[in-house]
């Protein structure tokens, strides 16, 4: 199944075609043939292209370094640049564009839009995202950070959790409670700080793959001026909605097509472990392509909502639950497929811990255990899979909320 697409459509889709052919060499075969510094070097080089040709951010509008491309100019960007291999952006781009920078498009100052979006499409700005703590993850509005307005600069103290990439960042989108006495909801403000500062402290933590992405961070004393609250003081919640939106659900259509690549990788993995004619195998991946498939047309639905200027809201819940759940069950079926050469994984580890692998990586067996083990955080980083399933429940549907236990 393919969606079918205009031919004003596909007359871009020459243009996109155009621009790769002239960007990269010749015997390109994808971002999976790299390994080490030669693909820390490609993205960063990569990044740089797409950057000084209006790549990076393609739905943002011109004025602020964006290409103002349509939602399905910005999918078939998506689709070319899978089938070459090679990225949309760089390692940060998620927090910095899709997150952040969407929501200053929506939530910002003008003073704010002017000052950090050129700096985040540049790379000038590095962003990591300042939401759960010890005791806020689930239930975001339990928050405890403390912003205390000292003249003309917040003050602020406490911790924050699970900050994905906060050893790499230089700046922090923080949620902090403004009002100690308003309601949970109430008294909270989406605040932008700066983390070169004596009162930021971050500490990596271990995660189960072995990688340290995730990261504690304390704040001890530490300031940002008074102007530097997006949407309002006391309004940070929906700001901080608006953000889980982008977050969860501005890829719903995408996405999708990173999972068809892994599958299509699959597939040849099964092929290449003699495994492709055991009839329950063939049934788990026909399910899984199954799966690809329903949450390509989903989020073709969702594409067309953005075209009629939705924003994301309390719906992309949907597709953050469906597609964290499904890639549980891909990875689970490649590791079975692996057998034992999954207890003790070589060759190329996957390049991100969050997404499938590259383009053109080898079927190693630490490419899907790697990608196998980071899988299970997708159902609990940007919200749990049983969050979502409220979400959707309550927000969605309209059904009563869970009684509180007494």
């Amino acid at each position: 199944m393919r969606p079918t697409y205009t031919p004003e459509a596909e007359a871009y889709r020459e243009k996109v075609q155009a621009f790769l052919a002239e960007k990269l060499p010749s015997n390109w075969h994808g971002m999976g043939r790299l390994e080490g510094q030669a693909l820390t070097d490609f993205v960063t080089e990569w990044r740089r292209t797409l950057f000084e040709s209006g790549y990076l951010a393609p739905g943002w509008p011109v004025e602020y370094g964006g290409a103002g491309l349509s939602p399905l100019e910005q999918v078939i960007v998506a689709e070319e640049f899978a089938r070459a291999g090679v990225p949309t952006g760089g390692p940060n781009d998620v927090f910095g564009i899709q997150m952040l920078g969407n929501t200053l498009l929506q939530w910002g100052s003008p003073e704010q839009k002017q000052r950090y979006l050129p700096r985040i499409l540049s790379g000038e700005d590095v962003w990591c995202q300042g939401y759960s703590e010890p005791n806020a993850g689930s239930d975001l509005a339990n928050l405890g950070l403390k912003a205390q307005l000292d003249g003309d600069q917040w003050v602020l103290n406490g911790q924050k959790i699970w900050t994905s990439a906060g050893h790499l960042a230089d700046h922090i989108f923080t949620l902090a409670r403004t009002d100690p006495d308003a309601p949970r909801h109430k008294g909270i403000s989406f605040l932008l700080v700066d983390m070169r500062q004596p009162g930021i402290e971050v500490r990596p933590i271990k995660m189960i793959s072995g990688e340290s992405e995730f990261n504690e961070v304390f704040y001890t004393d530490a300031t940002t001026p008074k102007d530097e609250v997006v949407g309002g003081v006391n309004n940070g919640w929906a700001v901080a909605m608006t953000l889980l939106g982008y977050e969860r659900g501005e890829a719903a259509a995408t996405l999708p097509i990173r999972f068809q690549a892994e599958v299509d990788r699959l597939l040849l993995l099964a092929k290449e472990r003699g495994r492709a004619d055991d009839p329950i195998i063939r049934q788990r991946l026909a399910d899984c392509y199954g799966k690809v498939q329903i949450m390509r047309w989903s989020g073709m639905r969702v594409l067309t909502k953005f075209v009629a200027g939705h924003h994301p809201g309390p719906d992309a819940a949907i597709s953050k639950l469906y597609w964290s759940e499904y890639h549980k069950v891909v990875t689970e079926l490649a590791v079975d497929l692996l057998g034992p050469d999954a207890m003790i994984p070589s060759g190329r580890r996957p390049s991100s811990s969050f997404q499938t692998d590259d383009e053109g990586a080898p079927n190693s067996s630490w490419s899907w255990v790697g990608t196998f083990l980071n899988a299970r955080a997708g159902t609990i980083y940007a919200g749990s899979s049983q969050v979502q399933r409220n979400i959707i429940g309550e927000m969605v549907l309209g059904l009563p909320k869970e009684p509180v236990a007494k």
